[in-house]
């Protein structure tokens, strides 16, 4: 168990319906509310015609407790 550090988060944005410029437009401007030092990366993913933008960011909280 951890008593310090960083753990690793992440938050999904998905839709079949939403634009790709919308999908991105959503994950940057959380990506901007986590800050540019907390910010880990942004990854992207369709499948099935449903588009995927998962932004990975460090937070000093474990999962499940924020």
């Amino acid at each position: 168990m951890r008593e310090t550090g960083r753990y690793v988060h992440f938050e999904i944005f998905e839709s079949s319906f939403t634009s790709w410029e919308s999908l991105f437009g959503e994950a940057a401007t959380f990506a901007e509310s986590v800050g540019p030092d907390r910010l880990i990366g942004i990854s992207h993913s369709e499948d099935s015609s449903k588009g995927v933008v998962t932004v990975w960011y460090w937070s000093d909280e474990p999962r499940g407790t924020e």
